[in-house]
C-alpha cells in the first residue's frame, strides 16, 4: 500500500511517498509563501507523479491558507484517482518528527506559529498520543505551560522566554507520517483551524 502524505501548513511544502512505512521518495522546501504554487508541482516531481494507493494530509492547525491548499489538493487528487484521503492534525506530524525524543522524555509540548501574534500549543504523551486540545495563545500565556521538552518552530522562543526546558526546532515533515499512531488518521480531511475566525458574520437588523 502507497501512500502520498502532503502537508503545507506551515512555511514548509512537504509531501512524501510511503510505501510499508518506507520512504519511497520526497520533497521537503521551506518557502514561506507560494505554496498554491509549489506544492502540486513537488507532488508531480515524485516517482510515478506521486500516484498512491492512499493520500493523507496535514489539516493544520497553522498557516489559513495552507491548511486549506494542502487538504483541497489531498481532495482533488484523490478523486481523480479515486483513491481514499484521510487526514491528521499538523501538530501531531511535528512531534513525530521528535518521536525518539519524545519517547525518551516521555512526552512534549509542542508549539507552532499561530499568528496574530500567538502560538499554537498542545501537549503529547511519549506515544505521540495527545494529552489536550489544540490551544492558541499568547506567549505570555503560553510558557505557563508544563513540558519540559519542547518541539516546533517556536520551540526555542519558548524556552528562551521561560528560561527553562530544552527545545527541538522542528516544522512538519511528510516523511515522519510513519511514526504516527494509527488513531491519528482523521477519516476525511477537515481544516484544523486552532482558533475562532477572524471574521465574524454581521449580527441580525
Amino acid at each position: 500500500m502507497r501512500y502520498l502524505v502532503i502537508d503545507s501548513a506551515s512555511e514548509a511544502c512537504s509531501v512524501a511517498l510511503l510505501e510499508e512505512g518506507t520512504v519511497v521518495d520526497w520533497r521537503h522546501e521551506v518557502i514561506g509563501r507560494g505554496h498554491a504554487e509549489r506544492l502540486v508541482p513537488l507532488i508531480a516531481e515524485l516517482v510515478s507523479g506521486g500516484r498512491a494507493d492512499v493520500i493523507a494530509a496535514g489539516c493544520g492547525p497553522g498557516s489559513f491558507a495552507g491548511v486549506r491548499i494542502g487538504v483541497a489538493a489531498a481532495r482533488a487528487l484523490a478523486l481523480g484517482w479515486q483513491v481514499p484521503v484521510h487526514g491528521f492534525s499538523t501538530l501531531a506530524l511535528v512531534a513525530a518528527t521528535a518521536a525518539d525524543a519524545i519517547a525518551a522524555a516521555g512526552g512534549a509540548l509542542v508549539v507552532t506559529e499561530g499568528g496574530h501574534g500567538q502560538w499554537f500549543v498542545q501537549p503529547f504523551a511519549g506515544d505521540l498520543a495527545p494529552r489536550g486540545d489544540v490551544r492558541s495563545l499568547l506567549p505570555d500565556d503560553a510558557v505557563g505551560l508544563a513540558g519540559d521538552l519542547v518541539v516546533g518552530n517556536r520551540a526555542e522562543p519558548f524556552v528562551a522566554r521561560r528560561g527553562s526546558g530544552r527545545a527541538i526546532a522542528a516544522l512538519p515533515d511528510a516523511r515522519s507520517f510513519p511514526r504516527l499512531p494509527p488513531a491519528a488518521l482523521i477519516d476525511r480531511p477537515t481544516p484544523i483551524y486552532g482558533r475562532a475566525p477572524d471574521a465574524k458574520p454581521m449580527a441580525p437588523a
